[in-house]
């Protein structure tokens, strides 16, 4: 019954889910460019990995919120995640540090998997990838306009 009533909200709840991922994806990369809400000693200086980092965290993010190119961004996205976890939360430590929970990098390892997922399944229904492709509100092709030849 439960799935009845939740199966045509899917692809709203899929919408909501990109926007709201990308746009918090995007705000981690405008907080690495600017400082903003972060401790000095943490914000990248131009140039470094991390703020490298923080620039495709800007543009990936805003390109998934909307959903524009959005495989390929998520893809960048989902991969960034994944070296920003063994990098700079695992560090191939097989202990205590070993869990997410414990080395501060479940944020990192749930963006990289959502990411992948993204990557996988497109931008949906409710996207700049479903206009440029040409389709409509209902998912149909338009026609293309018909010429008319002279003979």
């Amino acid at each position: 019954m439960l799935a009845r009533l939740l199966e045509p909200k899917t692809e709203a709840s899929y919408t909501f889910l990109r926007i709201i991922i990308g746009l918090l994806f995007a705000f981690h990369g405008m907080q690495g460019l600017t400082g903003y809400l972060i401790p000095p000693e943490y914000a990248p200086h131009f140039g470094t990995q991390g703020w490298y980092g923080s620039v495709i965290e800007l543009v990936t993010g805003l390109g998934i919120a909307i959903g524009l190119l959005t495989p390929w961004m998520a893809f960048l996205a989902s991969g960034t995640m994944a070296v920003a976890y063994v990098q700079f939360h695992w560090k191939f430590a097989f202990g205590e540090k070993f869990l997410p929970a414990a080395n501060q990098g479940e944020p990192a390892l749930m963006y990289s998997v959502l990411f992948l997922y993204m990557a996988c399944r497109g931008a949906g229904k409710w996207s700049f990838d479903r206009m440029l492709a040409g389709e409509g509100a209902r998912g149909k092709v338009k026609p293309a306009r018909q010429q008319e030849v002279h003979a």
